[in-house]
């Protein structure tokens, strides 16, 4: 990890260096590669296993397996992959590996067939439990770990799904996705942190001021690994929104949170665990509202306001 890091900073001081002086993104290219070829793994091989790019954020790759392929409605809501259908998978280098992380969104009919793939190749079920209440088909969500050789990691994660109907290849988009029809200037200013929108979705995460470890290594970059507070806002019409998400949350913080989001009219749906070994110790609490988007976000700030959270 010394070496991994080393290589990173030099990188870093070097883009920097080579940016002050008006230099292109071809000539970091270069130094970006070296950043990557660090942790000897080939990412490469690892985007083909799983049939798709990563996201990547610092050191880690980030896959999204969005079931695309469900219409899941909610309270007369159609909801969008971005809103609360993203299963996604994390890979970060340790240990002489990876370790890999993910929370898959499945049926009912899928959960054991899954769960049987993955334990026969070798990997953790971290948690199964329900984001969402009243969603039609209901939905799950299958939380996984693992640590070892990324290309297995990758191999046995793409087997696992395979049980399931989740798309395992990355289709075209059919058509640009929808504008997000809510004031986000405003949404940012509430919030505290600048949004982003996703497939019609405006989306947040909140970063924790404590650190995050999982058997010794830092969750960092918080978002991509799934420990930041995640907010999102998916328009109804006339500037209402529906919102879902996850706090993160230590104990201490649960039941103040709780209050504060009943107090706004906004139903805590779920209150688990994700894994098994982190430090803290944390819960995560979903949440469901359809209301005046400014209404809800300010209610929202109310909860964020009882957590050690972080405004930017």
């Amino acid at each position: 990890m010394r070496k991994i890091t080393a290589v990173l900073i030099g990188a870093a001081a070097c883009a920097a260096v080579l940016g002050a002086n008006g230099l292109g993104r071809d000539m970091l290219t270069p130094f970006v590669a070296m950043a990557h070829a660090a942790d000897g793994i080939d990412w490469q091989k690892i985007d083909d296993t799983l049939g798709r790019k990563a996201a990547v954020s610092d050191d880690v790759h980030r896959y999204g397996f969005p079931r695309t392929d469900l219409a899941v409605t909610l309270d007369g809501v159609s909801i969008k992959p971005a809103l609360a259908l993203g299963g996604w998978v994390a890979f970060k280098p340790g240990h002489g590996g990876a370790m890999v992380m993910g929370d898959l969104v499945l049926l009912e009919t899928e959960i054991n067939p899954v769960m049987a793939k993955m334990i026969a190749d070798g990997l953790e079920i971290t948690a199964v439990h329900n984001h969402l209440l009243r969603a039609n088909p209901a939905t799950f969500y299958m939380h996984v770990a693992g640590h070892g050789d990324p290309l297995k990691l990758a191999t046995a994660i793409h087997a696992a799904l395979g049980q399931s109907k989740t798309p395992l290849t990355v289709a075209a988009p059919a058509s640009p996705p929808p504008a997000v029809d809510l004031d986000t200037a405003k949404l940012d200013q509430i919030i505290g942190v600048k949004g982003q929108a996703n497939g019609g979705v405006y989306q947040f995460n909140v970063k924790r001021r404590d650190p995050i470890t999982e058997e010794g290594m830092p969750l960092t970059p918080v978002g991509p690994m799934g420990v930041a507070i995640g907010i999102n806002f998916q328009p109804t019409g006339g500037g209402k929104a529906a919102i879902t998400g996850d706090f993160v949350l230590t104990a201490d913080e649960v039941n103040p949170v709780i209050l504060a989001l009943r107090t706004h009219g906004i139903e805590v749906t779920a209150l688990h665990s994700h894994m098994l070994d982190e430090q803290p110790r944390l819960f995560f609490m979903h949440f469901w509202a359809n209301d005046d988007a400014v209404k809800l976000a300010e209610g929202l700030r109310a909860a964020l306001d009882k957590t050690a959270s972080t405004k930017s």
